[in-house]
């Protein structure tokens, strides 16, 4: 028997953050890369300005990128 894991932290809200904005999480995870020098913050505000995300889906996203980016 297989038991799956329940997705925890910023991942679970990908599927929602795809369907509503429709676009993969690697187009965001994309965008936000060319602002790899930028504070978490200014990211999650230009996400909300820019592209009328709401709060909680643009902190995911980036606190997903700055959680997996090489450093």
């Amino acid at each position: 028997m297989t038991t799956l894991e329940k997705i925890k932290g910023p991942a679970s809200y990908f599927p929602s953050i795809e369907k509503k904005y429709g676009k993969p999480i690697d187009h965001w995870l994309g965008l936000i890369n060319q602002f790899k020098d930028i504070k978490h913050m200014e990211m999650v505000n230009w996400l909300k300005t820019e592209h009328n995300m709401g709060h909680g889906h643009a902190n995911a996203i980036v606190a997903h990128y700055f959680a997996t980016a090489k450093k």
